[in-house]
């Protein structure tokens, strides 16, 4: 099995291609050790020492290393650790029921609708293909405030704030008269 692997944005994440799917509903984020418990890929790929953070997209990974941490010494280890789970041939994830969502009346429905539509076609494919996500968080109608959460490599990327603010509030303003600003959430 080959493995194909490029760099991001973010410094401290690899984006890792083994040439098949991973997650093919929804991306998953794993920020922790303790997030991985229903993914026999996060978890193995949390075991290698100096792994902070695991990002399941359609077909690929990404990883997060700590800072201080070089790429090196770690990098075999996640190779490994992704190949041995890919050919063990059991479920990478545990089903899961997923977030509860808001459930939004009237005209924040119908906006909120269009937020979702601009960052599932136009926002998402673009980060995706850096080894990140971003997924629509919460709309607050008397405010206009959209908020976002940021995952994968996008998590901590030191060029994700501008990118949040440059790029993708002002494309929502565009789209959507009714947003004022754009927040990421943790």
């Amino acid at each position: 099995m080959f493995i194909q692997t490029e760099p991001t944005p973010n410094p401290d994440t690899l984006k890792f291609l083994p040439g098949q799917e991973i997650a093919p509903v929804e991306p998953l984020d794993f920020a922790t050790p303790e997030a991985a418990e229903g993914s026999l890929l996060a978890r193995e790929l949390f075991a290698v020492e100096g792994v902070v953070r695991v990002f399941a997209g359609a077909d690929f990974v990404s990883v997060t290393k700590a800072e201080g941490v070089d790429w090196v010494h770690i990098k075999p280890a996640i190779l490994g650790a992704i190949m041995d789970v890919l050919q063990s041939g059991k479920a990478l994830f545990a089903s899961d029921a997923g977030d509860e969502a808001v459930e939004y009346e009237g005209e924040a429905a119908a906006i909120v609708k269009e937020i979702r539509e601009v960052i599932d076609t136009r926002v998402r494919p673009a980060v995706a293909q850096d080894g990140g996500d971003i997924v629509f968080q919460a709309y607050d109608e008397a405010t206009g405030v959209v908020s976002l959460h940021m995952r994968g490599a996008c998590a901590g990327c030191p060029s994700s704030t501008m990118t949040l603010k440059s790029g993708i509030e002002n494309l929502l303003k565009h789209y959507v008269p009714e947003v004022t600003a754009v927040e990421a959430v943790v």
